[in-house]
């Protein structure tokens, strides 16, 4: 007799999330299928009807992120305000604990690459010129930028509001990092920085 979906969808999830948990901790290495189980209060056995292996699981968990960033991307009009827009589609994605654990510490250089090749963040740059043979440069150097913060911001508990952190990127594409406060100088961002 088949298990009913609401049955096998609940414990592949259970999976996930103790996967995504270890993961946000330690390198995938790390991870064994032993310690997924465990905490997850299956056995292997368990385990290997959901999974093959623990990156065929890591596979599952960043197919499920990109499809709901693209989904996010694509439910939405774009506004002007490009930057605004792309951390909206990240903390939108409905997967936003996975997408930390993956961005992370222990995340790997793959994924940010799969998000930077497979998300058209290129459609958040207006009247952007795609013919030009600096467009694929200025589009990396947007995308990582974009995809850095997001990655700091979350690593540090979300430490600036989201309107913060808009105001900060638009300014550093705007002005350079000069007007913050390297060399003495005092950061426009944090009135409080003025204060000793």
């Amino acid at each position: 007799m088949n298990k009913q979906p609401e049955i096998t969808d609940k414990t592949r999830q259970t999976f996930i999330n103790v996967f995504c948990d270890l993961y946000s901790q330690k390198p995938i290495e790390k991870i064994s299928i032993q310690e997924i189980a465990n905490q997850s209060g299956y056995n292997r056995s368990t385990f290997y009807q959901y999974f093959t292996d623990i990156y065929e699981l890591l596979d599952c968990v960043e197919e499920r992120v990109l499809k709901s960033i693209n989904e996010e991307m694509a439910s939405r009009e774009f506004s002007t305000h490009t930057f605004q827009d792309a951390l909206q589609c990240l903390e939108n994605a409905e997967e936003i604990s996975i997408l930390k654990a993956l961005l992370g510490d222990y995340g790997s250089v793959h994924f940010v690459e799969r998000l930077k090749r497979e998300i058209p963040f290129e459609r958040l740059i207006v009247d952007f010129p795609t013919n030009d043979v600096l467009a694929p440069y200025i589009i990396e150097f947007y995308i990582s930028t974009l995809i850095s913060m997001f990655r700091l911001w979350i690593r540090n508990g979300k430490d600036l509001s989201s309107e913060e952190l808009v105001k900060l990127v638009d300014s550093l594409f705007a002005n350079g990092i000069t007007p913050y406060h390297i060399f003495g100088k005092v950061n426009p961002l944090r009135p409080d920085s003025n204060k000793k």
